[in-house]
């Protein structure tokens, strides 16, 4: 049964052709929820049950990490979503010298098992979906996630969440890799088949294209880029031994949400269709699930501005709706503040409040893809389509998104089209609110929220205290096991979770790899 409006007339949960209120009938998209999936993933889409809300969030150590999450899950989030600071990103320790500086900055630092335990201290992990934003070291967060649940007497089956675990698009945008593309590729695909008999409903890789938009790719470069890297994801799977079907219903996807509605709709309406048709017509999958592009959004943390940041408020919201209107599965909404620092517990409300506000006060939810039919959305869609298969095509020509990355193609692409962003600014064609044009001459009077720096010594501490106190003998068999692992074939998760277990620290687990593996240097053919 549908709603009503505000004016006491039906809404249907569903528009279509031949519909009184509804659009050309020679339109043919399909239904909500089934193949090519243009329409939604699911068939009800919000009219049921809304997005999951998500505050990315993390700072500092896992105890004022917990203490943010608690205020956040008090406020209404429904899903958390961990930042972890840059030497856990780069798979480094705490008090490794590459972390000098940077320990707790932009994320929470996590060095082993007792920092997970006391990041998700209180924390139901059996009912709430956790993403961690970790990349070449996902695997290792991921691990500990499960034997901090499993000491909480959570059984692994009950977990729910995401890690990102793209590692494709760090060569490209973002720089945190740690090895060379071949035995990052093969980590991956252990994941894909660990996580199907351990972790059965967890998403295995986010595969994004957010930090591609970030780092200055337009929309058609974003999502054209980023199922390029998927392609190569299923191909290393496939070439693992896994079928297309153990592992495509987990594959989920990350993009970035601008300003530039219509634009936005339009690009997460093309990649449905993209993805479902190189699913079932490239790479033969049958299960519905495998050919569903389910995603999470961000809104777009580059268009933020530090001059007049209350602005941001207006564009986060405006962000907001295009991923809604665009039908993502789960969305971040960025805080006004953070172009001037971690944003404050009162900005990080105000951007759940923003969704809360979309979700339960405006009609989005009473109806599935609001848009269909609209002669303006329909003809972005196809030729964003057409655009980003023929991108993926040029990147298909080079030999696939590794390849491609090898070559400088992606990078070159995107940096072409960050150039001409800029210019436009510059000369005022393109107007950024409050920056170049509408300026204010008062000045801003802020306080960002700031990371104590003594919380490096006591991280270092913590190290030193954990180090003393585990066994050596089980830990140095788990190290060793790892590494036998990484130099065959075996699934290297069993005994990276079991060094885990023995209080391994995730530098060390990391190094060990390093020294197995090797680490990628840019220009480098492996």
């Amino acid at each position: 049964m549908g709603r009503q409006s505000e004016s006491g007339l039906p809404v249907e949960q569903v528009y279509g052709p031949g519909d009184p209120a509804g659009f050309d009938p020679a339109v043919k998209l399909g239904d909500p929820g089934e193949y090519p999936f243009t329409r939604g993933v699911y068939p009800a889409m919000y009219t049921q049950r809304p997005w999951t809300m998500r505050q990315y969030a993390g700072f500092a150590t896992a105890r004022e990490s917990n203490e943010r999450y608690h205020q956040l899950i008090a406020a209404g989030t429904t899903g958390l979503s961990v930042a972890f600071d840059l030497p856990t990103q780069m798979g480094y320790d705490s008090d490794a010298p590459a972390a000098q500086g940077e320990v707790g900055k932009v994320g929470v630092a996590i060095d082993s098992i007792e920092d997970m335990a006391v990041l998700l201290a209180g924390i139901p992990v059996d009912r709430v979906s956790t993403s961690m934003t970790i990349n070449a070291p996902a695997a290792v967060l991921l691990l500990l996630y499960q034997l901090t649940a499993h000491e909480q007497g959570v059984p692994a089956s009950a977990l729910n969440g995401t890690i990102q675990n793209d590692v494709l698009k760090e060569y490209i945008a973002r720089g945190t890799y740690i090895y060379p593309p071949k035995p990052s590729l093969r980590l991956i695909a252990d994941t894909f088949a660990y996580c199907r008999s351990e972790i059965p409903r967890w998403n295995t890789i986010s595969i994004s294209g957010y930090h591609m938009a970030e780092a200055g790719a337009t929309p058609v470069q974003e999502i054209a880029f980023t199922l390029a890297n998927a392609k190569e994801y299923v191909r290393a799977a496939l070439s693992s031994g896994l079928a297309v079907d153990d592992f495509g219903p987990r594959l989920s996807f990350f993009f970035v949400a601008r300003t530039t509605l219509l634009e936005e709709v339009a690009k997460f309406r093309a990649a449905r269709r993209l993805w479902a048709r190189i699913m079932r017509e490239e790479f033969n999958a049958r299960d519905p699930r495998s050919q569903m592009l389910r995603f999470h959004t961000q809104t777009a943390g580059v268009q933020l501005t530090a001059q007049q940041p209350e602005v941001n408020l207006a564009r986060v919201t405006v962000q907001a709706l295009a991923a809604v209107l665009g039908g993502t599965q789960s969305l971040h909404t960025n805080a006004y503040d953070e172009a001037l620092g971690l944003p404050s517990q009162h900005a990080a409300r105000l951007a759940l409040r923003t969704q809360q506000v979309i979700a339960c006060e405006s009609d989005l939810t009473a109806t599935v893809d609001p848009f269909a039919g609209s002669y303006a959305v329909e003809s972005m869609t196809d030729e964003i389509e057409a655009a980003a298969a023929d991108l993926i095509g040029k990147v298909e020509e080079l030999g696939g998104a590794v390849a491609g990355i090898e070559q400088g193609f992606q990078k070159a692409e995107i940096e072409r089209s960050a150039y001409q962003v800029a210019r436009q600014i510059d000369t005022g064609e393109r107007v950024v609110v409050g920056v170049n044009k509408f300026a204010s001459p008062e000045p801003q009077a802020y306080e960002p929220l700031r990371v104590d720096p003594v919380i490096e010594r006591e991280q270092a501490q913590r190290l030193a205290r954990l180090r003393q106190s585990r066994g050596s003998v089980a830990w140095q068999r788990g190290i060793d096991d790892l590494k036998r692992a990484a130099a065959g074939q075996d699934n290297v998760l069993p005994p990276l979770r079991e060094a885990l277990a023995a209080r391994a620290t995730v530098g060390e687990v990391c190094d060990a790899l390093r020294e197995v593996w090797g680490v990628y240097r840019p220009g480098e053919v492996r």
